[in-house]
């Protein structure tokens, strides 16, 4: 009995591993392309402050005057982050940020493989797209990951994007796209804590906030007054 219980054990935990790197490298055997994603063990250590302070990749919505900047780590097969983009931001845009008190900056932190490749496809379009593409992915998200090949789904949003299928191919070829990417999501663990997504950063100080605009508000007002806004 205690040899059969040894190997059940044996048994659960190879299968938990295989599970695990499957979702994580996301079907890599199809589509236009395929991305080694093996994260990287380490990043430079900087400060918060420097992490916290805009980047000219980032994706940014509002002004650079606004007294709060939120830095949002999101991963695009994420059906959470999903949420805070179809429900949430249209009310934190219309009530902060198109009102200059809150600026949004947009981050990768992929959590799988057809995320990362995601990620790598909306930094290849072009930056004045980057945020469009995103939005799309978000939207097709639910039939992309349920897809039998979610890398062609996500190939096909690619293409609704403007990138033929060669631009596709080139990108997801692009080793050092995809190590930046992965740097930048060892940097968010390490220097900010972000470990599920969304995460979110404001000021240079992770929050914690349920992912309802009443929860937001409760956060930010406070900040606002705080500066004085």
């Amino acid at each position: 009995m205690r040899n059969i219980l040894l190997f059940l054990g044996s048994l659960a935990a190879v299968l938990v591993v295989s599970v695990g790197l499957y979702q994580w490298l996301g079907q890599p055997k199809s589509g236009p392309a395929t991305v080694q994603t093996t994260m990287p063990k380490s990043a430079p250590v900087i400060s918060t402050t420097d992490a916290a302070k805009v980047r000219a990749d980032d994706y940014v919505i509002g002004s650079a005057t606004a007294p709060l900047t939120s830095i949002e780590y999101a991963s695009l097969t994420c059906s959470h982050c999903q949420n805070f983009h179809a429900k949430i931001l249209p009310v934190l845009k219309k009530d902060y940020i198109d009102t200059g008190k809150l600026r949004l900056v947009y981050r990768d932190f992929p959590l799988d493989g057809i995320a990362l490749r995601g990620s790598m496809l909306a930094r290849c379009v072009g930056k004045e797209r980057s945020l469009a593409l995103i939005d799309i992915i978000f939207k097709r998200q639910g039939a992309m990951v349920a897809a039998k090949d979610p890398v062609a789904a996500l190939a096909k949003i690619a293409g609704l994007g403007g990138m033929s299928k060669d631009a596709v191919k080139k990108c997801l070829e692009d080793k050092a796209l995809q190590a930046k990417i992965l740097a930048g999501r060892v940097e968010a663990e390490k220097v900010f804590g972000i470990d599920g997504t969304p995460g979110f950063v404001i000021n240079g100080k992770k929050v914690m906030i349920d992912l309802d605009p009443k929860a937001f508000k409760a956060v930010i007002d406070p900040l606002l007054a705080k500066a004085g806004k």
